[in-house]
């Protein structure tokens, strides 16, 4: 029963009939705001991602930098931004800590011993390091960005989990108290003093076991503080859903955007680094960031292709991008040229 703990729990009948009463579930599941999708305009791009296996993980230790707790105490007047790797991320916003998808786990799997482990040595900062946390923000229930034990030992810290619905039984079913935690639909919004966080749809599907997918939603983010208004896309296939978001929530100060673990094969459900630049475009953004590589190998591209091919194509769009290593901290509000650039996953 302990282990069994890992999937999370299942929906129960009231919570089905509830959901039932919203637009995007149907027959008991969620459902995407089209059908899957198949890509239509057939781009070079999509074959390209099949690498050897030689290339898919680094072959050294990648950089990170470790952060001195105490310093997080000093809050800067604009959000400051720290990526772990992968989707992991703390916004230091309006002097709150808003932790996103927080998988601190060496492998994204529900055994330790299945899964390929983590690039990094080390993370900025440790569960235990964490300063109290105000909000977690998550975007679905897949293992790379909901950990169960990263959830145990962080959930005596946060004050309060935001959640797309449906990924309240996972919580519950860890012990986390239903005080606790908020479920939004698409399109609906909690505020947080100063800070609004607003559910947006996206192209994906969740599921931690074989015969729960499409049980609980999934989505992106908008994140509106007093100075900065940031968007996280979440994971998704491209569509026009992000053109409506842009003309509904935009523009944006930030844009953190899924880039890595794309195929072929799931290019319903996962964007190709291209469309990732296409999505900045799409809302709106004046300062991006390639988020959902940097950590675990996923796919069958090599390791690096999801940040070459994004700031590729970001240079032909003429759209500012960052290239943080994991744990150097951003601020925003300051001039796109001064944000990290270095290309450091090339071990020079």
């Amino acid at each position: 029963m302990k282990f069994a703990k890992v999937f999370g729990g299942k929906p129960t009948k009231e919570q089905k009939q509830k959901y039932s009463q919203y637009p995007n579930h149907k027959k008991g599941k969620f459902t995407n705001l089209m059908p899957q999708f198949m890509v239509t305009e057939a781009p070079d791009f999509i074959d390209d991602s099949l690498h050897p296996k030689s290339t898919r993980r680094p072959n050294f230790d990648i950089p990170y930098v470790k952060i001195d707790p105490k310093s997080l105490e000093q809050k800067p007047k604009h959000t400051r931004v720290t990526w772990f790797g992968h989707s992991t991320l703390l916004l230091e916003i309006d002097g709150k800590n808003i932790l996103i998808d927080p998988m601190f786990g060496d492998v994204p799997s529900p055994v330790s011993f299945i899964g390929d482990k983590r690039y990094s040595k080390g993370l900025p900062l440790t569960i235990e390091e964490l300063p109290t946390i105000d909000a977690v923000l998550m975007t679905h229930d897949h293992y790379d960005h909901l950990d169960y034990p990263s959830i145990l030992k962080l959930k005596d810290k946060v004050k309060k989990f935001y959640m797309p619905l449906g990924m309240n039984i996972h919580f519950r079913t860890w012990d986390v108290p239903v005080s606790k935690i908020e479920e939004l639909n698409w399109h609906e919004t909690a505020t947080l003093d100063s800070i609004s966080f607003t559910l947006t749809p996206s192209h994906h599907y969740s599921g931690r076991s074989l015969n729960d997918r499409f049980e609980s939603l999934w989505g992106g983010w908008v994140i509106k503080g007093s100075l900065d208004n940031i968007y996280l896309s979440g994971d998704g296939g491209y569509g026009p859903h992000f053109k409506q978001i842009g003309a509904e929530y935009g523009p944006f100060d930030f844009a953190l955007i899924e880039c890595g673990q794309y195929s072929r094969y799931w290019r319903q459900n996962h964007l190709f680094p291209e469309q990732s630049v296409r999505v900045a475009e799409d809302v709106n953004a004046k300062l991006i960031m390639p988020i959902h590589w940097g950590a675990f190998t996923l796919a069958m591209h090599s390791w690096t292709s999801p940040v070459e091919r994004f700031l590729a194509k970001a240079k032909e769009f003429d759209i500012p991008a960052t290239t943080p290593m994991i744990g150097e901290q951003i601020v925003l509000g300051k001039a796109t040229a001064t944000y990290p650039t270095k290309a450091w996953w090339e071990n020079k």
